[in-house]
């Protein structure tokens, strides 16, 4: 499990690396994504396993918080990023790039110092911290990548699949990104409060321990 985590962050802290060393080659940070193109959509595909080490309870993470997580950023990763090559050169999409990339080497920078039993305040500080500008950080990234996919979709007729057909079924893919962006109004609050609440109680109870002792 030790390895595990360690693995995590480090796949991580490839892609944090990859982006400093474009940046400081490029001296902008505009286009970015293509430096680390091939590892995220590598290391964000085997993420999916992530999903079942929770189930197994390999690792300490509630599965459906896991899976909506995981399954969201796969979505980006492929089904919008990878698909819609116009948005690739979006600003927006480095937005979420560096949030996930901040977020998952703080997650598992934790577990993997928690599992050593010698987990620094500044670590478990920034896991239930951070997250306060970096969640939202993340979540716009997001939204405004798949706003702008939604005309080269539409124009493209992207994944759409119309009637009269054999099967008599249609699927409208520009549709379906729209309901996508309406599904985080309920699902991102719920999501964000729920860190808030692990939050007070995780930093409230260090606070009480370091004063008792």
């Amino acid at each position: 499990l030790l390895i595990l985590d360690f693995f995590v962050s480090f796949r991580w802290l490839v892609i944090a690396v990859g982006l400093v060393r474009a940046y400081l080659a490029k001296g902008s940070y505009h286009s970015l994504y293509y430096s680390i193109e091939k590892p995220l959509k590598f290391f964000q595909t085997g993420a999916l396993l992530e999903i079942l080490h929770c189930a197994l309870g390999i690792v300490p993470s509630s599965v459906v918080l896991t899976a909506f997580q995981v399954m969201s950023r796969v979505f980006l990763t492929w089904a919008v990023t990878h698909s819609v090559k116009e948005v690739q050169t979006e600003d927006s999409v480095l937005l979420f790039v560096v949030a996930w990339t901040i977020t998952e080497i703080i997650r598992y920078s934790f577990y993997t110092f928690s599992l050593l039993n010698h987990l620094p305040y500044l670590i478990k500080w920034a896991r239930y911290t951070l997250f306060i500008v970096l969640y939202p950080m993340g979540v716009s990234g997001e939204l405004l990548t798949i706003y702008a996919a939604l005309p080269f979709v539409r124009q493209s007729g992207l994944y759409s699949i119309s009637l009269p057909n054999k099967y008599n079924f249609s699927f409208d893919y520009y549709t379906f990104l729209i309901l996508v962006m309406i599904s985080y109004i309920p699902i991102f609050p719920q999501l964000y409060f729920h860190m808030l609440h692990q939050r007070r109680k995780v930093l409230s109870h260090t606070e009480e321990h370091r004063k008792s002792e």
